[in-house]
């Protein structure tokens, strides 16, 4: 019997930016992105940057993002970095670069940001996708999913539903 070899399913880069690291930061649960998307998920430098920004303010819970890998851009993702800045800040233009560059995807919560990616034919999704995620995994119930999204509400996330009930 001859067995076909099978090719290591490699899994997507994922890109967070500040508006999905912020909600879950408001709500002191930044190990349920790491639940929801495994070693496939990191960030660029640009938006820790903002993140930083943020808990200095005092506008954003400083938790502990050390698990989260920051990648860096290349000479090419620089030039499009360069490009988007006239449109998007700074973190939402280097995940686009990054993410155009090397197939990736973006989890944005910012809708510029996602008109952009779409334009650019880079996969999206946000805050909303990795609850339903987590909901999907087995790891939150969706009453579980629903008090994160209720307090990230609280903390001015602009959620288009109330309750995962409506998009699962």
């Amino acid at each position: 019997m001859v067995r076909k070899r099978m090719k290591a399913r490699i899994e997507p880069l994922v890109l967070l930016d500040n508006t999905v690291l912020s909600n879950f930061a408001n709500i002191q649960q930044p190990m349920l992105i790491k639940m929801a998307l495994g070693d496939t998920v990191s960030t660029v430098q640009e938006v820790i940057d903002e993140l930083k920004v943020g808990v200095e303010k005092g506008a954003i819970p400083n938790v502990n993002w050390a698990w989260l890998p920051i990648l860096s851009m290349t000479h090419d993702e620089q030039a499009t970095y360069r490009a988007l800045l006239r449109r998007l800040n700074r973190g939402e233009a280097a995940c686009l670069a990054v993410a155009f560059a090397r197939g990736g995807r973006v989890l944005t919560d910012d809708r510029d940001a996602r008109k952009i990616a779409v334009e650019m034919q880079i996969p999206i999704s946000g805050t909303l996708g990795i609850l339903v995620r987590l909901v999907d995994l087995g790891l939150l119930s969706v009453k579980e999913a629903d008090q994160h999204l209720k307090k990230m509400i609280d903390t001015d996330y602009f959620s288009p539903v109330d309750s995962l009930t409506e998009i699962l």
